[in-house]
């Protein structure tokens, strides 16, 4: 694993005390999915911490700045990117739309909630990526009302092949402030996890949709 930057092992460290990430590799999780899984993640968790949420908050505009220059809009994913957005939002001083899971059945049965205009340059707000589908459902929303989508930022990401190769597929850059491997250098580093369960967290991520506990 490389070195760790300053944000991957705050973030990392933020996210473990405040149990927004909880790490079982001998009791996994099963995700809605079906697949078994050592970690999970709920970053709405980070919210209910002011410090961590606005180190979470600076540390996403900053990184959108960097990344992608001046933009128009941040738009975020339902459910959990819908707060991250509206802050990061907020912070830079620029709209925000965010874009629904499925379209409502009733009323104007909006898929994108705010103003989205054609020649907008955005960027999409997600607080965790694991495959990257629902992620890219609402880039494609967006981009087809004509918005003019620059990529995608997250809070964490699982890093998993698929997710990379869905992102490459659909041509939109992503960038997360923290990652598996981050996550997992400073778990063992603070007892979170023992060094002997390095090879069965590492197993998981390089083929998630079979992975058992050993």
């Amino acid at each position: 694993m490389n070195n760790l930057n300053e944000v991957e092992q705050k973030i990392a460290e933020s996210l473990l005390q405040i149990k927004a990430i909880k790490l079982q590799p001998k009791n996994p999780f099963t995700w809605a999915s079906g697949w078994n899984s050592p970690i999970y993640c709920d970053n709405r968790i980070t919210l209910s911490h002011p410090a961590i949420r606005t180190y979470i908050r600076q540390n996403l505009s900053e990184l959108i700045q960097e990344e992608f220059g001046s933009i128009d809009m941040i738009s975020g994913v339902a459910t959990a990117g819908i707060p991250q957005g509206a802050l990061v939002a907020q912070d830079l001083g620029l709209p925000f739309t965010y874009v629904r899971g499925s379209a409502k059945d009733h009323g104007r049965q909006n898929l994108i909630e705010g103003e989205a205009m054609s020649g907008q340059r955005v960027v999409v707000i997600e607080d965790l990526i694991s495959t990257g589908k629902s992620s890219l459902q609402a880039v494609e929303a967006l981009r087809a009302v004509g918005c003019n989508v620059v990529g995608l930022v997250s809070i964490f990401t699982y890093g998993l092949d698929i997710a990379t190769a869905n992102f490459a597929e659909a041509k939109c850059p992503f960038f997360s402030l923290c990652n598996y491997d981050a996550l997992i250098k400073v778990a063992v580093r603070n007892g979170y996890v023992l060094e002997s369960d390095i090879s069965l967290l590492e197993k998981w991520r390089r083929d998630p949709a079979s992975w058992t506990a050993e």
